[in-house]
């Protein structure tokens, strides 16, 4: 109870102070009342308004990337929320796929380098993997971050450049894997460079 008064005197003086100076004349308690044998001091806050005080750490203005989206309730207070229909592709089958697959990098990243053996099948099966694990990752963050009711056409925007990203990748992989050393190979000599 003493730290709750004690707090709540404190911030009163410091109010108190920040808008005049202390003299014997202010109406102060009796105990925070200064004694005359001691000058009258300046308050240590300058006299601009408390609002003024802080200034922001950036001096640049807020801007913000996209606009706000349509806020619009639809429903009434009595109906339940809908739920999405059922999809096993969309469900725990599409995350125990994921995590299988990203298991599976591990020892596709490995073995070409313990064996030393150089293999197109197992170029061909680690770029394969490397492009559906990022592909699905890259997904998973377009689903989270562009809600398709607010932002349908950026939604739809996003995900075909996503595919048509990927689909470069790959003939650029396929392209690497034919016409060049291999993935695993160039992994070698940027090691040993």
């Amino acid at each position: 109870m003493a730290a709750a008064s004690r707090t709540a005197m404190l911030r009163q003086t410091q109010l108190l102070s920040s808008n005049r100076l202390f003299s014997p004349s202010t109406q102060l308690p009796r105990l925070l009342r200064p004694s005359p044998s001691i000058p009258s001091r300046q308050p240590l806050a300058p006299k601009w308004p408390a609002g003024s005080r802080f200034a922001p750490f950036s001096t640049t203005s807020q801007r913000m990337i996209l606009p706000p989206g349509p806020q619009v309730i639809e429903g009434g207070v009595n109906q339940p929320a809908p739920f999405p229909k059922n999809d096993p592709l969309h469900g725990s089958y599409h995350w125990t796929f994921e995590r299988v697959l990203s298991v599976g990098l591990v020892p596709l990243t490995i073995t070409p380098f313990a064996t030393g053996s150089l293999s197109p099948a197992l170029d061909a099966a680690l770029i394969f993997t490397l492009i559906v694990h990022s592909h699905l990752g890259f997904q998973s963050v377009i689903i989270d971050y562009i809600p398709i009711k607010r932002y349908p056409t950026a939604r739809k925007l996003f995900m075909w450049a996503l595919n048509l990203g990927t689909i470069a990748v790959a003939v650029g992989f396929y392209e690497f894997e034919t016409n060049d050393v291999g993935v695993t190979e160039a992994m070698k000599r940027l090691w040993k460079a």
